[in-house]
């Protein structure tokens, strides 16, 4: 079965920032965005999604990609 995986780290380095930065920037704790990047997260938000997305000029597609188990 595929599994969602989340590309956070990826595009934080790509654009020089950090975690801390990103939360400041969306105002989602480190914490939450932490549980996210490390694929920890058992669900997302869309308005999350979005935001996220928005700062990171992304589209959800490079945020969240569909692997192979």
């Amino acid at each position: 079965m595929p599994q969602v995986r989340c590309r956070l780290d990826a595009l934080l380095a790509e654009r020089g920032m950090t975690l801390v930065q990103l939360s400041e920037r969306v105002g989602i704790s480190t914490v939450n965005l932490s549980i996210l990047k490390n694929n920890h997260a058992k669900a997302i938000r869309f308005s999350t999604l979005d935001i996220i997305c928005k700062e990171l000029e992304c589209t959800i597609g490079k945020l969240l990609t569909l692997e192979p188990q």
